[in-house]
């Protein structure tokens, strides 16, 4: 759909620059999504590896993340195996709904009710991002935050658009249970990409 550099605006590698790949094509729908235009496999331009690496080069950005829509809708092993014979780290940011590909240095999972993820996804999760909309959002996270392996992340955000109402519950809930911690999407309050 659209490839752009700028920083990574949310979770663990909140504030590090990256290139950005978007990927059209979802196959989860969720309501609030702030990238609805994604969804469409077929409205977006084409560009091959080559070009995409190529303007990863072109940048000093030490990070690719690759998004969607839904990523892994699309076959990721010459992508990402061209960026990391480039010495770019690869990172993928997925709803876990369909089978894995690609090689990564950094998962992020964040499981939509929508679509849940597929089992396999979950042990190999470097980053759990669970996105808060409503308070039964924290029970429906913990059962996901049971099945990742120790190692992994776990964040809360709040959806944007419920921000006001969800981040004081979500201090609150990560008081309660410190295992959590708090992910803001800083991108939309710079106003950057």
């Amino acid at each position: 759909m659209e490839h752009f550099y700028t920083i990574q605006g949310e979770g663990y590698h909140q504030g590090k620059a990256a290139y950005f790949v978007r990927l059209g094509g979802c196959d989860v729908g969720c309501t609030w999504c702030d990238v609805k235009e994604s969804w469409s496999f077929d409205a977006h331009p084409h560009w091959t590896i080559a070009s995409i690496v190529d303007a990863v080069k072109n940048t000093p950005a030490p990070i690719a993340v690759i998004t969607g829509g839904e990523p892994l809708l699309h076959p990721l092993d010459a992508l990402t195996t061209a960026l990391r014979e480039n010495g770019i780290a690869t990172n993928i940011e997925t709803s876990g709904s369909a089978p894995l590909s690609g090689t990564w240095d950094w998962i992020c999972l964040s499981p939509k009710k929508f679509k849940q993820p597929l089992p396999e996804i979950l042990p190999v999760a470097n980053e759990l991002k669970i996105i808060v909309y409503n308070k039964t959002d924290f029970a429906w996270g913990e059962q996901f935050a049971a099945q990742v392996a120790s190692h992994c992340k776990l964040y809360l955000q709040p959806e944007w658009s419920k921000a006001a109402a969800m981040t004081p519950l979500i201090i609150d809930y990560i008081k309660a249970h410190p295992q959590w911690e708090l992910s803001l999407q800083i991108h939309k309050y710079i106003n950057v990409p």
